[in-house]
């Protein structure tokens, strides 16, 4: 099997596991236990999350709380740090966020959509100019789930706090992390990451946010997480975090270069006649979205499954819809958005795997689309 859809979940990275098994099956303390094993274990969860904060924030400016999923982060920042006004979001957002705005519209707030570029990226001007005195917070993906595209989360923050330094401003950084480089500035005050897209397991995942900011806990009981996650934390999966995240952060340069390649293999050899390339050049290489014109993308990807290619037709967390609600934000048709695959790539892709599959994603469109005519 060749696995391409890396942006889903990725494989969990073997040594990160075998280095944290101890947590499960010897350690597995309560680490908010009085007893000294549960000191120990609560030194260790402290451990981890110095090290995983020190990738992109500086310890005097940021802390973390551990969440169970990149979904729990996002709503956990846009459920418990508004208060009043208006919110300002994108058209782009993972499913975590755009739904949670939707939820809230629901509630009565006030929330604003700025609209997006063709590749993906949120149009600026128009985020800027919904943006007013009673915005409390503003949401803005790093980098877009299904294209790739990069906002510039760090530069957006600047330019947003100029217009009402009041308000706070969070990234879902869930597809950046560990992937792009990229470090937490001051006007930056909430962003969401998750394990289990860097080599970690499902179950542990991150909010990062601006010490003094007065937020509130999603999730209520017995006060874990300094108050602000209730619920005993899984040891096993953040430890494996941990050690995930410095292996990828160890070789995030090397790691990107090398699948800059793999990503201008795509573009260069899928068959430019059946295949058009969705994603912008200066997308993370780690996602590449293309569209069979005129083929269903879904069966598409039934055919490249029977082949031992594995593909994704968008984000996972919305592949019950027909048509991408981002693709058709980005202006695409909904002939083009139908025929929509999402190639995305990890540190253990090969240019082996790219030739592969290149090879045998043409001839699968090249006979469908003969069937279809």
């Amino acid at each position: 099997m060749i696995y391409l859809d890396n942006a889903a979940t990725t494989r969990p990275e073997g040594d990160a596991v075998e280095k944290a098994m101890h947590f499960l099956q010897d350690d597995f303390f309560n680490p908010s236990a009085l007893y000294r094993e549960g000191f120990a274990a609560h030194k260790e969860l402290e451990e981890a999350r110095k090290n995983i904060l020190a990738h992109i924030a500086s310890a005097a400016d940021f802390d973390l709380i551990f969440t169970a999923s990149g979904s729990e982060a996002d709503n956990q920042a846009l459920f418990c740090s508004v208060s009043r006004g208006n919110i300002v979001t994108t058209e782009g957002e993972h499913a975590a966020v755009f739904n949670s705005a939707k939820e809230l519209i629901r509630r009565g707030t006030d929330v604003r959509f700025a609209k997006l570029n063709a590749d993906g990226s949120v149009n600026l001007e128009n985020l800027l100019s919904l943006i007013d005195k009673n915005t409390s917070l503003v949401s803005v993906i790093h980098v877009n789930n299904e294209t790739g595209a990069v906002n510039p989360v760090g530069e957006i923050a600047k330019q947003v706090k100029l217009k009402n330094n009041k308000n706070l401003f969070h990234s879902d950084g869930v597809q950046a992390f560990g992937k792009v480089p990229f470090k937490l500035n001051r006007e930056m005050d909430l962003y969401s990451v998750s394990a289990h897209k860097i080599g970690g397991v499902r179950g542990a995942a991150a909010l990062f946010f601006k010490k003094n900011l007065h937020i509130r806990p999603l999730v209520c009981g017995g006060g874990q997480e300094k108050g602000l996650r209730s619920g005993t934390e899984n040891m096993f999966a953040i430890k494996q975090f941990e050690f995930a995240a410095e292996k990828k952060f160890s070789s995030l340069e090397e790691d990107f270069r090398k699948i800059a390649e793999i990503n201008r293999y795509f573009r260069e050899n899928l068959q430019p006649d059946i295949f058009t390339i969705l994603s912008s050049p200066q997308a993370s290489p780690y996602i590449l979205s293309v569209s069979a014109q005129g083929l269903r993308g879904e069966v598409l990807l039934h055919m490249l499954n029977d082949e031992g290619i594995v593909v994704g037709t968008g984000s996972a967390c919305s592949s019950k819809n027909r048509y991408s609600r981002v693709m058709l934000a980005c202006g695409l048709s909904e002939k083009a958005a139908d025929g929509v695959l999402r190639i995305s790539f990890s540190a253990k892709t090969t240019m082996d795997e790219a030739v592969q599959a290149v090879e045998i994603m043409n001839r699968c469109a090249g006979q469908l689309a003969e069937r279809m005519r």
